[in-house]
């Protein structure tokens, strides 16, 4: 037993599953004498419900993990190029894909006998865009050993350096002058395009940062309401046991009742009998009374 053994079976485990389980590996590992591969596994932290549904996906759909790493690189990419095009089809395949895998992610989590909520369901698709913005963030959900959902950002990194060219020098007004217009004007165009595509990406951060901030509340005004609805449930639940548990009782007061009623019967029916044998003694010992007498009496 190692500890990415454990890690890998642990984190494969419905969340109320974890600790039990964990407790019981440490218990192995001190008992095989290893208390540092005890310590270590008990340092491993129990997922929450949608980082366990995010590493559910990557350990039953391994061959979804590579295509959504690739799309990320090839978003990142066409962010520093300023791939207007690029960035449009890709964003697009971001789209389809991010709900595909989400959705994948609750079936998942259903059949292995946990559904997970909608509000659950957006942390699992804002993990997977932050998998698409953040290289980091891609290898720690490829590991599949996700404790918390991924924070997805507003946007995509900022262009690197070198994305746009730089501004040309002003020219010498020398005898070659005239060309170097010549060149700066049949390089202009470029550079307009390039300051157009800027503004657009600029204009489409802002928007994406607005989303961004709406889906923040709405998902913080979906997790408040899964968490009264999760109450609800609880209190559902306790007074539905309730109802149980005094159903149960009266099902058993009614059969000591029966039985009671039962055993009354049988006592009034002995009583009865009982009632018999005494008039039934006393009418032979009243006779046998008589006899004595009329045998005692002198013959006349």
């Amino acid at each position: 037993m190692d500890l990415e053994t454990v890690a890998d079976e642990l984190y494969r485990l419905r969340p109320e599953q974890f600790t039990a389980t964990r407790a019981a590996r440490m218990a192995e590992a001190r008992t095989a004498g290893d208390r540092a591969l005890a310590d270590s596994i008990g340092k491993l932290r129990r997922p929450s419900l949608s980082a366990w549904a995010g590493n559910l996906l990557v350990h039953e759909s391994p061959g979804e993990v590579e295509p959504l790493l690739r799309l990320g690189e090839g978003l990142r990419q066409a962010h520093r190029d300023l791939d207007g095009a690029q960035l449009r089809e890709l964003s697009r395949q971001q789209r389809v894909l991010i709900t595909a895998l989400s959705r994948q992610a609750g079936q998942l989590a259903a059949q292995a006998g946990h559904p997970i909520t909608e509000a659950a369901r957006h942390e699992v698709e804002n993990t997977l865009r932050a998998v698409l913005a953040d290289p980091d963030a891609a290898r720690e959900w490829a590991s599949g050993r996700l404790v918390r959902p991924l924070a997805a950002g507003t946007g995509f990194p900022a262009m690197g350096e070198g994305a746009a060219p730089a501004p040309p020098r002003p020219a010498a007004r020398t005898a070659g002058a005239a060309k170097t217009s010549k060149a700066a004007k049949a390089t202009g165009p470029g550079k307009a395009e390039v300051a157009e595509r800027r503004r657009r990406l600029t204009r489409a951060r802002k928007e994406a940062d607005r989303a961004a901030r709406e889906l923040r509340t709405r998902e913080k005004a979906a997790a408040t309401a899964s968490r009264e609805a999760f109450a609800a449930k609880k209190n559902w639940d306790e007074a539905q046991q309730r109802v149980s548990d005094l159903t149960a009782e009266l099902q058993h007061a009614r059969e000591a009742q029966q039985q009671a009623r039962s055993a009354e019967q049988t006592a009034r029916e002995r009583a009865r009998t009982a009632d018999r044998g005494v008039r039934e003694a006393r009418r032979k010992a009243d006779a046998a009374a008589e006899e004595a007498q009329r045998l005692e009496a002198p013959e006349q």
